[in-house]
């Protein structure tokens, strides 16, 4: 089920999507919103952090992975951004859920205040204040506790240029192998 909401003139038809990686703006898979916002398959709604914690760890080639792990981690920063039936099609693609990479999932969020430290948020918060129910590509089921596992329990707040670095865009990776040969050998390796 997509969660729908009309956003800055948008309407039946529409989702809002929770981005915490490389679709947010100044990394590497944005292009791919500033093109489906140009041909109006999305607007950008604002900055968000997640209502309760996840964690959201790096994988293989720095690829930044929220796991649908609630309670875990820490309150995920990202950016919602309102998206047509068209540019879910695209953004789909573009996250493999068809392949098994990842999977759009419900995720509830509030609105993010600029420079919230971790244990503010938690003394004074308050649940009902903003609360927007959204979608979120998590880590397919398939390999999220290992991916957990292998981060040592540890999760992001945001991933930021700093967890760039390292990082390996899809057409420089060797092509020889899928995206989930390449989990099983980040998992495999010591």
């Amino acid at each position: 089920m997509v969660a729908k909401r009309e956003v800055n003139g948008g309407g039946e038809g529409t989702a809002l999507i929770f981005t915490y990686g490389t679709l947010k703006r100044g990394f590497s898979n944005h292009p791919l919103l500033q093109d489906l916002i140009r041909s109006g398959d999305a607007s950008f709604v604002g900055t968000y952090r997640t209502a309760v914690k996840y964690p959201l760890v790096c994988g293989p080639y720095k690829v930044p992975f929220l796991l649908n792990i609630p309670g875990s981690g820490r309150w995920v920063h990202g950016e919602i951004y309102s998206v047509s039936t068209r540019g879910l099609e695209r953004m789909d693609d573009l996250e493999g859920t068809s392949r098994a990479h990842y999977e759009r999932l419900p995720i509830k969020v509030i609105p993010a205040a600029e420079g919230e430290e971790e244990e503010e948020e938690e003394a004074g918060f308050d649940a009902a204040a903003g609360l927007t129910c959204a979608q979120a590509y998590y880590a397919h089921g398939n390999y999220a506790m290992e991916l957990w596992k292998k981060n040592g329990k540890r999760g992001l707040r945001c991933y930021s240029q700093k967890e760039t670095i390292g990082y390996v865009k899809r057409k420089d990776r060797p092509q020889h192998l899928t995206f989930l040969d390449h989990i099983r050998f980040f998992l495999s390796s010591n």
